[in-house]
């Protein structure tokens, strides 16, 4: 599974293609659209889909990721929801997916029962944002044993040394808050030199900047200085707009031809 992964992004690179990974909520709005959802964004361009796990305490979730995870729970999404979610996607797409979450629903479902069984449903890899370098090892073992990638994250305030270390911990890409904040925040010019800045220590992975990108302008933007970029908030706002996977279609398709030109 981690291959599928690695593959794409780099075909990517070896194009010279920035990568393009979306994010969204299991389960939100409808528990009906996830997998159409997940097809609309393949068909817009999207290299990797990043699925968000629900849990009503996230840490690094702004207000409308907050918002998708509580409308998913009461939707009913359940973690083994999730996994069988992802089945029904792999009936029908190979795109990578990513799913993304929090440790305590994986605690509750049991840990090596979760890692196998994410496995089996087609996952390709895990993103586990509360887990800092130092708690990793608790579970990277059972990430390697199911050929899952284990993503960490960098952000601007991490020192070079610090940066090095986390990108050999990490398989698959290596996930850059491009802020201090929470998710949907806004991205100051300053912050382009401290991404620049952890680009240079990068050396094992493929590097994708998240947090703020909210246009294909924005988009472009950092692409110049990372190896691609993730979309969340603004795709989630676009869902609170207008839901219709041919809308998500063409909206994810504005990203892709921005990047790619």
């Amino acid at each position: 599974m981690k291959k599928n992964l690695e593959n794409k992004l780099g075909d990517n690179l070896r194009q010279d293609i920035p990568s393009l990974a979306m994010f969204l909520t299991a389960g939100y709005p409808t528990l009906d659209a996830t997998c159409d959802l997940v097809l609309a964004l393949e068909d817009g361009g999207a290299d990797l889909v990043e699925i968000g796990m629900p849990f009503s305490d996230p840490l690094a979730d702004g207000p409308v990721i907050q918002h998708a995870s509580t409308s998913a729970l009461r939707n009913g999404v359940t973690l083994p929801w999730t996994l069988e979610c992802v089945r029904r996607i792999r009936d029908r797409s190979s795109l990578p997916l990513v799913l993304m979450g929090y440790l305590n629903p994986i605690l509750r479902y049991g840990e090596e029962r979760f890692f196998r069984d994410a496995a089996e449903a087609g996952v390709d890899g895990l993103i586990l944002p509360e887990l800092p370098l130092e708690e990793w090892s608790r579970v990277a073992r059972r990430i390697e044993a199911a050929d899952l990638a284990g993503i960490l994250l960098v952000a601007p305030t991490t020192p070079p040394d610090r940066v090095k270390t986390i990108d050999e911990s990490s398989s698959g890409f290596l996930y850059c808050v491009s802020t201090t904040g929470v998710t949907g925040g806004t991205v100051s010019r300053e912050m382009m030199g401290d991404i620049r800045r952890i680009k240079s220590s990068v050396c094992k992975n493929p590097m994708l900047v998240g947090f703020g990108i909210s246009s294909p302008e924005k988009a472009a933007e950092f692409a110049e200085v990372a190896d691609g970029v993730i979309v969340g908030t603004a795709l989630l706002r676009r869902l609170d707009e207008n839901g219709s996977s041919r809308d998500i279609t063409s909206w994810v398709s504005g990203f892709r031809r921005a990047l790619s030109s």
